[in-house]
């Protein structure tokens, strides 16, 4: 590294490290700073030790350590009286002011957790639950908290909480991630399903060895994999990739296919429940639904939260709970019992 390298990334030959000369700087006169600052506002050396809970002579010492670092007597001592010397005038004002900043930094961050609910919320979510469910019910979470600013970011990849600022993510499926604390909100329902036209013409498969006679939509994910389909077979999960005519990788062009007949899918309950109920669609294999997923809100630790994200994490969960999403009451029902009869109440 020449010396035009060394000048252009801040660093000068034979002089440390700025950071280092900090940490080294603070460390060595922290003591006598809150000693001198102690002494300042009490007018006593006597009172200052009491007031840190320290003898008079630690506190005399510490005050030495520091005038000899900065080399400037800040006291003028006598038998009756201390007061402040023109210099200990100018350093106590400077250090008054930084005391102040530390003070408010400090408050604020107690305010953050303890105070009313106010800061910036970045929220993540995959694009379709963040779509149907969670971007609805933002609205009426900031009439509730005006103070709190919300950034939802839409992403089927499963949230960077540390690079991209995540407070809170909401999450579909399994949970493996153990260092994130994931709260269920519901369980995820991936049901069979196809239009009432589509059923009435080619019929609805009633095995697992029936789907390959079906004109099937897939999903792919944005990492381009293709979603395969699970179901629930005498207690094991069973996976099934069909060979699909149509395939897309946003689930809202997968329900339009589905809605017009041109296949059948394996969708999330909250996609289609209104479909259902409204008899546009009909769902199959209700027996093989797989019970191990769910809808999870995640944030990193249970300790130390702002008040903004409790409020948040208490808000969505019971919003989210009342929208009874799914489309059955329990998971594996019968398949001979008429899909309206099987809706959540």
């Amino acid at each position: 590294m020449d010396q035009s390298d060394i000048s252009q990334r801040g660093f000068r030959v034979g002089l440390p490290d700025p950071a280092d000369a900090l940490s080294t700087c603070f460390a060595t006169s922290y003591a006598g700073i809150i000693a001198f600052m102690a002494v300042a506002t009490e007018g006593s050396f006597a009172k200052a030790g009491e007031r840190l809970g320290i003898g008079r002579s630690a506190v005399c010492r510490n005050v030495q350590k520091l005038e000899m670092q900065l080399s400037t007597r800040l006291f003028l001592r006598t038998t009756r009286a201390t007061h402040l010397t023109r210099e200990g005038e100018r350093f106590f004002e400077n250090c008054n002011r930084g005391v102040t900043h530390i003070v408010e930094a400090m408050n604020d961050m107690l305010e953050l957790r303890q105070g009313p609910p106010r800061g910036l919320l970045r929220i993540s979510s995959s694009i379709d639950f963040g779509r149907k469910v969670v971007a609805p019910l933002l609205c009426k979470f900031s009439e509730v908290y005006p103070d709190i600013a919300v950034d939802l970011l839409l992403d089927d990849r499963p949230a960077d909480f540390a690079a991209e600022q995540i407070d809170v993510a909401f999450r579909n499926g399994r949970i493996e991630d153990s260092s994130i604390i994931a709260k269920q909100l519901i369980p995820m329902q991936m049901v069979l399903c196809a239009s009432r036209s589509y059923a009435d013409k080619r019929g609805l498969p009633s095995t697992l060895e029936e789907l390959s006679q079906h004109d099937c939509i897939n999903f792919r994910f944005s990492s381009g994999r293709v979603s395969e389909w699970e179901f629930k077979v005498d207690g094991q999960m069973r996976r099934y990739l069909p060979a699909a005519r149509l395939t897309f990788n946003d689930a809202d062009l997968v329900l339009k296919a589905v809605l017009d007949g041109r296949g059948i899918a394996q969708m999330a309950g909250y996609q289609i429940r209104d479909h259902v109920a409204r008899d546009e669609l009909v769902m199959a294999l209700r027996r093989h639904v797989p019970d191990d997923r769910g809808h999870y809100i995640c944030y990193l630790c249970r300790q130390h939260l702002p008040t903004r994200i409790r409020v948040f994490i208490d808000f969505m969960t019971e919003q989210i709970r009342a929208l009874e999403l799914n489309c059955l009451t329990e998971f594996n029902a019968d398949d001979t019992a008429l899909p309206t009869e099987k809706l959540a109440a």
